[in-house]
């Protein structure tokens, strides 16, 4: 018998109650509402003027009533046309994602500066569907990230085994290849879906200048009009990404300096620090190329140096909108800035790492003009990715990403390109674009004091018993949830604090509050994570999502959540509050 009870009491336990309001949210329904009963549409729109800080038309507080009404009382067609709201519809209205967001859903920075002024949602590899060994190539993972927003899209470009034709694949690897044709077609299909920003295909290419042609030939055939083609063969500025709307550009060596750098002898030393043919052939970190490898690919350059045929496809070349490359010598020498053109140059995330330690303030004063590119390094063959922070503290534009490579560090990438709109393309900070009349810059190094702090409280939590099956998280009882908050960002302003736990409860109240010193607020993240408690195991994950700060409205915002792939879950979500001091 003693069993049975207990299991009876288990069983019980699961039972889900509705959270009342809390007290913040009852005592502005009152002050607001006048009466205490009700909230007129005038009364709710001067809430969100007052205290959510919103400009809102009548026309729009009017179609929120309407809204909030309509979805708690469908059945009841007489409550809608009452044109205010009880409390506990005030509360449903605070706490839903889709009507009261934390961030802005629209694009609201200047689109018209230089690319090169712009932060780019960039993948690395985007055609592997795993790790970076044996994984299968398709077009899907490319699909997937431009559905995102992904801006950037990298080829890897081979012969076919005949060498009559152009595979996408990492190269020297088990990966399985995949067809080049399918690959734009999927980018065409797909590109503008998410953004009507351009989208930029950076190709390594691997191919001998016949098969150059061919390519020219498929992108040309392909995209048609969609293609941009510079006007001339070098840019003293870049485009503007308004200028480029539903544009696809091309971006890589052009052919001849290719080969003169396949054929150039560099040192070990400068292989691994400057590299613009990423982790498929020159990077010493990359543990999985052998020394048979290396002279297969010797071989291959001697072959490719002795054909009669021409050194470049003239018609390749004037495909590339954004040239790829570097002067011949040191890092110093790669980060030169040239008065009458602009390129891209690309890093391993070490040779960033070198750069940033010995020449931070060349790497800004670069990317205020020219792209910066950094790649995972070779040795993340499980497709893991480095922390983005850094590389965009230096203004980096392209911090490439494994798409695939789930974890904390592609978290914050989503984070940063929930900005703008998730057009893709976030505006530098204006630190960043500084340059004083001795051609000084914003130096990383330099010591931070604090601009603002942000107060962050964290009501209560919802949503997650419609989502989750009842024994998810407990076999024989609710959650015991609690919520990590913090910031991810520079040095200074990194930190994390946790509310107490809340047990056996699947609507969590806490109620907490925790204030972050930011000193730079531009491009700070909030990292919010949920976990369920357990006392013998590892906690289990129950959400998480990442927000610009600098994107953040002020006031009680409903926060939508996230599984471990970034994918928002239906109800999950939590209740907070914003404000800057």
């Amino acid at each position: 018998m003693g069993s049975y009870k207990v299991c009876y009491c288990f069983i019980r336990k699961f039972k889900v109650t509705e959270a009342d309001p809390p007290s913040d949210v009852k005592e502005l329904f009152k002050k607001y509402s006048g009466d205490g009963v009700y909230m007129t549409v005038d009364q709710l729109r001067l809430f969100l003027e007052e205290y959510n800080g919103q400009a809102v038309l009548v026309s729009d507080a009017e179609k929120i009533v309407e809204q909030i009404l309509h979805k708690r009382h469908h059945h009841l067609a007489k409550l809608i046309h009452r044109r205010s709201i009880s409390l506990e519809d005030f509360h449903h209205f605070l706490f839903c994602t889709e009507l009261n967001p934390p961030i802005t859903s629209q694009v609201h920075q200047d689109m018209n500066a230089p690319l090169s002024h712009y932060f780019i949602y960039t993948g690395h590899n985007s055609y592997l569907t795993g790790n970076q060994l044996s994984s299968n190539c398709s077009i899907v993972p490319i699909i997937k990230a431009l559905k995102r927003g992904v801006r950037v899209i990298e080829l890897d470009l081979w012969p076919n085994p005949s060498k009559d034709n152009v595979h996408v694949l990492h190269g020297r690897t088990l990966t399985s290849p995949v067809k080049l044709i399918d690959c734009l077609k999927a980018i065409k299909e797909n590109a503008f879906i998410a953004s009507p920003y351009p989208v930029i295909i950076t190709l390594e290419d691997h191919l001998t200048p016949d098969l150059q042609e061919k390519v020219a030939e498929m992108v040309t055939e392909t995209f048609g009009s969609m293609l941009f083609y510079p006007e001339s063969e070098k840019f003293e500025e870049l485009p503007t990404p308004e200028s480029l709307k539903n544009r696809i550009l091309i971006s890589t060596k052009p052919p001849k300096e290719y080969l003169e750098i396949k054929e150039d002898k560099r040192t070990s030393s400068q292989k691994n620090q400057v590299s613009d043919l990423d982790d498929d052939a020159w990077s010493e970190d990359n543990s999985f190329k052998s020394g048979s490898d290396r002279s297969e690919i010797d071989a291959e350059n001697e072959e490719l140096l002795k054909a009669k045929k021409p050194p470049s496809s003239p018609v390749y070349k004037r495909l590339i909108a954004i040239h790829a490359g570097k002067p011949k010598g040191g890092l110093k020498d790669a980060l030169k800035v040239e008065k009458d053109k602009v390129r891209r140059l690309s890093l391993s995330e070490q040779g960033f790492e070198k750069a940033v330690e010995n020449h931070g303030q060349d790497v800004v004063r670069f990317t205020q003009k020219n792209i910066l590119r950094i790649y995972p390094k070779g040795t993340r063959i499980t497709s893991s990715n480095y922390k983005p922070l850094n590389g965009w503290l230096h203004g980096a534009q392209m911090v490439a990403f494994n798409m695939q490579g789930y974890g904390k560090s592609l978290w914050l990438m989503h984070g940063m390109f929930r900005a703008n709109g998730g057009c893709g393309y976030v505006k530098k900070p204006d630190f960043l674009m500084r340059c004083g009349p001795k051609n000084e810059v914003f130096n990383p190094k330099a010591k931070l004091t604090t601009k603002t702090s942000l107060k962050v409280k964290i009501y209560m939590g919802d949503g997650w018993h419609l989502d989750f099956k009842k024994t998810h998280f407990d076999k024989y009882s609710p959650p015991d949830f609690y919520t990590r908050v913090g910031i991810a960002g520079t040095s200074v302003d990194k930190k994390m604090r946790k509310t107490k736990i809340k047990e056996d409860n699947w609507t969590p109240v806490w109620n907490e509050e925790f204030t972050f010193p930011l000193a730079v607020p531009e491009l700070a993240l909030l990292r919010v994570e949920v976990h369920d408690y357990n006392m013998s195991e590892k906690d289990d994950f129950a959400g998480q999502i990442c927000l610009p700060v600098s994107e953040l409205r002020p006031g009680i915002r409903a926060i939508p959540l996230c599984n471990r792939k970034g994918d928002q879950y239906a109800s999950a979500r939590l209740l907070m509050r914003f404000e800057f001091v």
